[in-house]
């Protein structure tokens, strides 16, 4: 019986291990339609026989390996494994040339030299062909861990190319084990990290701008499900720890699983939910009601201020996913408490006809829910060196505006003026109204004018509707500013409004207008 050898993890020569400074970029080639990664991962799990053996596992000798060197039987050695990569030709970035540099010979130069970030051994799995027979993999010795803490940033490889691609690498003590992340850039924002325990599988995901990096691994020895996740942002490095079961020594981290180690755009993500607890809902006016969500325990998140995530719930037997704006418990100025806990807060208003938000509406206290992790494209890059702010919300949009208010006052040092314009239908539509007045009679930055499209008679504000005349007025620009807009609302409102703002000067680098 063959007996393979167990694979360390991440391989000592890995990229996930050492970084190498100054390395060059691989080169790609454009692949033919339905060829993607995705493509394989979908390819190499469909149950086809990718290797020629019929699941049989051999052993190869040098003999052998010769005899498969064509481009239609092409089969190479890496660390001692064999792989017949001959159904991966067409899906490799590099082209057909690159992997036919090992055709029939031992690639594991070539290997290290160009694709040693690349964890091949999840990736060719279903090509195994066996192991060399006169090349027997020699014991790996145990290289030493860290202690569990964070490395200051004078000991971290200095950046050479501005986009390079995120890496991990693992360590233990008696009783943790950590799992860390170098994201070879600045971390930006402080919802980045979005982890998931759950029946010994651990999914990190780490969002990067447009970019998304997992690791999904399923852990070698039971664990608790506990985690902590720390995250040095000045140098781009974030700690998952999780806590053991037992104290034992791990021979390696975990077995890796779907899209582990792959570093894509966020749009070719799915989404991934997880079940959230309903534990509060608070009535806000006649038809609005603050929801506040639990994450399950084993789950770390953050969403980042201007991102939203989807519910996602089975009604009348049809799958019903809608997106939500996360809001902070309050608007005053000072220490937010939100981010200390696991708790995700709603403002959501109920629609008579609406199905998800009715739904939402009858659950109790204790029910579930099933939430995704952040999305959205919204960025704080512009708003730093911005002085002057506007926001144009109506209704409901005024839930992305909610945290961006209080990250512009407290957090922003270059904003002089916050001005936010809130368009409702009645005077008793318009949410956190007693707080806005606050925080415009205690903030000096801060400027709300409520407009109303149906009021009472009793009604001193300004009435109407979104119009040429109004964003005119309300969109100046003093001399010397830098101004940045920011718009929510209906389709039909903000599509308005979009339109209005150009023509008032604004360029697309001067507005941000979120969906929904």
């Amino acid at each position: 019986m063959l007996n393979i050898p167990s694979q360390s993890f991440p391989a000592p020569s890995s990229q996930q291990r050492a970084a190498q400074p100054g390395q060059s970029g691989r080169i790609k080639v454009a692949l033919k339609p339905g060829h993607s990664l995705m493509d394989w991962i979908r390819f190499s799990k469909s149950g086809k026989d990718l290797t020629g053996l019929r699941g049989r596992l051999i052993e190869v000798s040098n003999e052998e390996l010769q005899k498969h060197n064509s481009r239609n039987d092409c089969w190479t050695s890496i660390r001692g494994m064999v792989y017949n990569v001959t159904p991966y030709m067409d899906y490799h970035p590099g082209g057909e040339d690159e992997l036919m540099k090992a055709a029939g010979i031992d690639g594991t130069d070539l290997f290290e030299q160009v694709h040693r970030w690349v964890n091949y051994e999840s990736m060719l799995k279903a090509c195994l062909v066996g192991r060399m027979a006169t090349q027997p993999i020699t014991a790996i010795k145990e290289i030493p861990r860290p202690q569990p803490v964070f490395i200051p940033s004078y000991q971290v490889v200095p950046l050479a190319v501005k986009e390079s691609r995120p890496w991990y690498d693992w360590f233990q003590t008696a009783k943790t084990v950590h799992l860390v992340i170098y994201a070879q850039r600045k971390v930006l924002n402080a919802g980045c990290t979005v982890v998931d325990l759950k029946d010994g599988i651990i999914r990190v995901e780490v969002l990067l701008g447009k970019m998304s990096y997992v690791i999904h691994l399923r852990l070698s020895e039971n664990v608790y499900k506990d985690i902590a996740v720390q995250t040095a942002f000045s140098v781009g490095k974030i700690q998952v720890t999780i806590y053991k079961e037992a104290e034992e020594k791990w021979s390696s981290c975990g077995q890796p699983l779907e899209f582990h180690d792959t570093f894509l755009a966020k749009k070719d993500r799915g989404l991934f939910f997880r079940d959230c607890v309903l534990v509060s809902k608070t009535e806000l006016n006649h038809n609005t009601h603050m929801f506040q969500l639990q994450l399950p325990s084993g789950s770390a998140m953050h969403v980042p201020v201007g991102a939203h995530v989807y519910f996602k719930s089975r009604i009348h037997d049809i799958e019903t996913v809608r997106p939500y704006t996360p809001v902070d418990q309050g608007l005053s100025i000072g220490p937010n408490n939100s981010s200390e806990n696991n708790n995700l807060s709603f403002m959501i208003k109920i629609y008579p006809n609406g199905v998800l938000t009715r739904h939402l509406n009858s659950l109790c206290l204790g029910d579930h829910i099933s939430v995704s992790g952040p999305h959205g494209t919204f960025s704080l890059r512009p708003l730093h060196g911005t002085t002057v702010l506007y926001f144009l919300a109506a209704g409901t949009g005024f839930t992305p505006m909610s945290r961006l208010i209080r990250l512009a006052l407290q957090e922003i040092t270059t904003i002089r003026k916050t001005l936010l314009l809130f368009f409702n239908r009645q005077e008793a539509d318009i949410f956190c109204r007693r707080e806005l007045d606050e925080l415009t009679a205690n903030e000096e930055r801060f400027q709300v004018e409520h407009i109303l499209s149906e009021p009472r008679d009793s009604w001193t504000g300004r009435k109407g509707r979104v119009d040429n005349a109004l964003i005119k007025d309300f969109l100046s620009r003093p001399k010397g500013s830098k101004c940045y807009v920011c718009v929510c609302g209906p389709t039909l409102f903000t599509e308005q409004t979009i339109r209005m703002v150009k023509q008032q000067g604004f360029s697309e680098e001067e507005f941000h207008a979120f969906q929904g």
